[in-house]
């Protein structure tokens, strides 16, 4: 029998949706600047081709879980997003063979230290400490999904104010393309989460704020910034 030298971590799981089930997390990936508004928002131009970062496993907060305002930062933003939860995996995949891993979809929120994400820009240094931090990826319950993914409205309030709010058709990269380009970089896996990117109006949040995601078909998200 193996034995080891700290005890084993508590896997991250995600519920799912009209089970007692619970999904496996093995890795997060999210895809940067997926809305051509968003782009232009952040300083961006239409014609650039996607890319990824990576948040840690345990960073998603289920819900129902207690999402605090993180250290050394100021300036918090929220990011709403659909995500999208693997069943299968490979490498070099193309979009055709993309949707056959998809198990289903949630909601989650990209949170982003914003002002630590910028002085890594300027600096030409990784965004792990502005979008890899502890309790950074809040996510709802995971819906199982067949056939053509979900393309209705994806929207955020905080305080009951509308923060973001658009069309999941207005994704530059589509989710088939998202799955086949993150193949390309990476063995995707059973249990992998893919942010596939979000809309403009990301603002910042502070302490006591009660925030609300919903999209069309897929769920709801509601969580409050804690102290």
């Amino acid at each position: 029998m193996t034995s080891y030298v700290l005890d084993l971590p508590v896997p991250a799981t995600v519920p799912v949706e009209g089970t007692d089930a619970l999904f496996p997390v093995h890795r997060i990936y999210c895809v940067g600047r997926n809305y051509a508004a968003h782009r232009r928002e952040m300083g961006g131009d239409d014609r650039d081709p996607p890319f990824f970062f990576a948040k840690p496993a345990d960073a998603v907060v289920p819900p129902g879980g207690v999402v605090p305002y993180p250290g050394r930062t100021s300036n918090l933003h929220h990011e709403i997003e659909l995500v999208v939860a693997l069943k299968g995996g490979g490498r070099d995949l193309t979009p055709d063979q993309a949707l056959d891993l998809v198990y289903g979809y949630a909601v989650g929120v990209d949170l982003t230290r914003r002002d630590l994400q910028n002085a890594a820009k300027d600096k030409g240094q990784p965004w792990e400490a502005g979008k890899g931090f502890d309790a950074s990826a809040p996510i709802s319950a995971i819906r199982p999904w067949t056939g053509a993914p979900p393309s209705g409205t994806i929207a955020i309030s905080v305080n009951g104010q509308v923060r973001q709010s658009a069309s999941l058709e207005d994704m530059i990269w589509n989710i088939a393309e998202i799955i086949a380009e993150a193949s390309k970089l990476w063995a995707l896996a059973p249990g992998d989460l893919i942010f596939t990117g979000t809309p403009e109006g990301v603002a910042a949040m502070v302490a006591g704020d009660e925030v609300s995601g919903q999209i069309e078909g897929v769920g709801e998200l509601s969580f409050r910034i804690a102290p």
